[in-house]
């Protein structure tokens, strides 16, 4: 999938309130980098940088799947800037896809977060 149809398809699928103005910055094989815009005010909460997570791990594994175990490792807090996340599928297994996600304040340097995840190809709810 292109980095056009990745984007287009994130636009498609997700409600307004997760796309923090996303934009798809890298899309290759399994691995793929998107970068979102912080919200209004500039700060991130807990709450939105989760959506963000579950964004990030579903643009690599498939945006037809629904995590069901998920693992977040918070590094340092989030600085009022871009979020950078890097993402990618390590295993898929019939329905699984196990895939991690780091995410960076404005600059892949340090990261901030890590999350590892299970997601399924199910009609679970996104």
């Amino acid at each position: 999938m292109t980095e056009e149809e990745l984007q287009a398809r994130l636009e498609a699928a997700l409600p307004p309130a997760d796309l923090h103005e996303v934009f798809v910055e890298e899309c290759q094989d399994q691995d793929v980098r998107l970068r979102f815009s912080p919200p209004a005010g500039g700060r991130w909460t807990t709450a939105a940088l989760l959506s963000l997570v579950d964004t990030s791990l579903r643009a690599a594994a498939g945006l037809e799947t629904g995590v069901s175990h998920l693992n977040v490792t918070v590094l340092r807090p989030a600085q009022a800037a871009d979020v950078i996340s890097l993402s990618r599928a390590i295993r898929r297994e019939g329905d699984q896809v196990h895939a991690e996600t780091w995410l960076f304040s404005h600059a892949v340097v340090e990261p901030m977060l890590h999350a590892t995840a299970t997601l399924v190809r199910t009609p679970w709810p996104s």
